[in-house]
């Protein structure tokens, strides 16, 4: 069941001025296969969109959830949804 699905996925801590959207636009690129972007909003966090196979989404919040990425996450909240297909590649807003 890999189907292709959009995550959502919102990042709490201190993940904002860290690199933490240019190291998650490198992991997404590594994994491959997946579009969308990483964004700073004003409240702190830090929104992923990434479209593709489940599974490529799967392990780009796995490792959006393991601290072993820039600056200290302290929780990822996601939602999932059928894609829509909108992005070419992936980004950093």
């Amino acid at each position: 069941m890999n189907e292709d699905v959009r995550l959502t996925a919102w990042v709490r801590g201190r993940v904002q001025g860290v690199g933490f959207r240019w190291f998650t636009r490198a992991n997404a690129l590594a994994i491959g296969g997946l579009s969308g972007f990483a964004s700073n909003l004003g409240d702190g966090r830090v929104q992923v969109v990434a479209e593709g196979p489940r599974r490529s989404c799967e392990l780009l919040l796995d490792w959006l959830r393991t601290g072993d990425t820039p600056g200290n996450v302290d929780g990822v909240t996601e939602i999932w949804d059928t894609p829509r297909c909108i992005y070419d590649s992936f980004a950093i807003r």
